[in-house]
């Protein structure tokens, strides 16, 4: 299985007046697992689809391992996609299904059962391949689909919320199962999420998009802990954002709320983030003051909502047995480690 790196080139996209893709360019290196992440809307499974060649790009242009595949038809680019619905046929079996592909590229008979057999042993359904797709639960069936895509050997993989149908648990199982799978093939891999916990599980670098745009690229951990914008901060789980103004030195100033020891590029109007688990809570003998509003217990972890003066500050505590638990209305400190706040401008 040859793998190859993708190169989308300023690429535009839209209907009429309805821009959905503006001016977007990236680089996936070969091998690499990549997420495109962002809301509904955002233009991230247009994005993927421009990749597979279901639609061709207003401006720009698409490259699979050097090769501009712009105008290139899907069944000419080698590269596979798995559907959101799995969009597998009821009526044929497990193993028809995964040969369907190549069936269609007139691979010969003896050659189609021993790579439906393999691709079926890689997801570990060696054993399925006579059911229908009705017999097999949720994650089963993800896996055919994986399978149907990976018997065709793409150079690249291309995967559009392939998670969405599955409950809680099942999600976190199969998105660990990709993510080996794709590991052991070194494939390329692109994966379209709006789940950023799921993305910053199996990404090695994230894409987030927002309004058609590149809100911000790089690894999980650097998106999480250094977010250029108000919006990455926000999407990228729970952040504290509060306007306000920065001084020289480094201080935060907002109505009733300020914080030290900022590293800030300059002076002047701008927004502090940080995350609730950066906040810690005490009895008294802190700078902030505030009050409990709201407490939420979600098992490993007490999340509190607290007004310091006009604004509501998430924390979040790691429960223990005997951990001290505040009741809403009491009052509490509140002491933020400014070394891991960001500000953005």
């Amino acid at each position: 299985m040859s793998v190859a790196g993708v190169d989308i080139e300023r690429v535009s996209f839209g209907y009429e007046s309805t821009k959905i893709l503006d001016d977007v360019s990236l680089r996936v290196e070969k091998g690499e697992f990549f997420a495109f992440l962002g809301p509904s809307g955002s233009g991230k499974t247009t994005l993927l689809r421009l990749v597979a060649g279901f639609g061709t790009p207003s401006a720009g242009a698409v490259r699979v391992n050097g090769r501009d595949v712009t105008d290139t038809p899907p069944w000419k680019r080698n590269v596979g996609m798995v559907f959101q619905s799995y969009a597998l046929w009821p009526h044929m079996t497990v193993a028809k299904n995964v040969a369907f592909g190549l069936e269609r590229r007139d691979v010969p008979k003896s050659e189609i059962a021993r790579r439906v057999a393999a691709a079926l042993d890689l997801v570990g359904l060696g054993a399925y391949g006579d059911r229908r797709p009705a017999q097999l639960s949720g994650g089963q069936q993800q896996r055919v689909a994986v399978a149907r895509t990976l018997v065709i050997e793409p150079e690249v993989l291309l995967l559009d919320e392939p998670l969405s149908n599955l409950d809680a648990k099942l999600r976190v199982e199969m998105r660990q199962e990709i993510r080996e799978l794709q590991r052991k093939l070194g494939l390329t891999t692109i994966y379209v999420t709006h789940d950023q916990e799921e993305a910053n599980a199996v990404a090695d670098r994230i894409a987030v998009l927002d309004g058609g745009r590149i809100q911000q690229l790089g690894a999980p951990m650097a998106l999480y802990d250094r977010p250029a914008n108000r919006f990455v901060a926000a999407f990228l789980g729970t952040a504290n954002l509060i306007e306000g103004d920065v001084r020289e030195g480094g201080r935060f100033e907002a109505e009733g709320f300020a914080l030290d020891g900022l590293s800030a590029p300059r002076a002047g109007r701008a927004c502090v983030s940080f995350r609730p688990h950066d906040v810690t809570l005490t009895a008294d003998g802190s700078t902030l003051s505030g009050t409990v509003r709201h407490r939420e217990f979600l098992g490993g972890t007490v999340r509190y909502v607290v007004a310091v003066g006009k604004h509501s500050v998430t924390v979040d505590t790691v429960h223990r047995r005997d951990a001290r638990a505040y009741d809403v209305g009491a009052a509490v400190g509140l002491a933020i480690d400014a070394r891991q706040a960001s500000v953005l401008y």
